[in-house]
């Protein structure tokens, strides 16, 4: 649709759709939940939706030749920073380098999420059954990856924290949780 605004001057203007509406409203929310939490005394927690798990060379050919057992074998989370090398070629945790430093709340090495479970026979969906949280203590934990090794030193998959990427931050007294999501780690078809 068109407007005169003044003379000699056109202004285009788009439809206002149904879900030009909803995204204007959803900002909205967001923007009173950002007043709200800073009106009340609450910090803001750096981060957003992460990006998806990406298998190693070497978890692939891991998981499918059987050197891991998801089921059995311990697996580990640990988070690292934005100068990180992991990557596709990654193969041990001993040799990804820039992990958190052991402070703030977080110890190297990460924390255990023991034995994966399975569940389903043509798809099969891997899961952990409780989130990988640590709380920030002292000083703040910031990370920009998180990785998932089996305890043998094995790099199995690793993911951003924040698909901008950006680095994540929780603040002292603060929580930095990796929420899996409810549809599993991963999915085998």
């Amino acid at each position: 649709m068109k407007v005169q605004n003044k003379p000699g001057a056109i202004i285009v203007r788009r439809p206002f759709t149904e879900s030009v509406r909803i995204e204007r409203q959803a900002q909205r929310i967001m923007e009173l939940a950002r007043d709200f939490l800073k009106v009340h005394g609450f910090p803001l927690i750096a981060g957003g939706a992460a990006g998806a798990w990406t298998f190693t060379n070497t978890g692939r050919t891991s998981l499918l030749d059987g050197t891991f057992d998801l089921d059995t074998d311990t697996f580990l989370i640990a988070l690292f920073l934005s100068t990180s090398d992991i990557g596709a070629a990654s193969t041990t945790y001993a040799l990804v380098t820039n992990e958190h430093a052991n402070a703030n709340g977080y110890t190297t090495g990460g924390i255990s999420l023991g034995a994966l479970t399975l569940a389903g026979t043509t798809t099969v969906t891997v899961d952990d059954p409780a989130d990988a949280v640590w709380t920030a203590s002292g000083g703040s934990i910031t990370a920009r990856f998180a990785v998932i090794y089996e305890s043998g030193g094995r790099v199995l998959c690793y993911c951003t924290l924040d698909n901008t990427p950006a680095d994540v931050t929780a603040t002292a007294g603060n929580t930095l949780t990796v929420a899996f999501n409810a549809s599993g780690i991963f999915t085998l078809a």
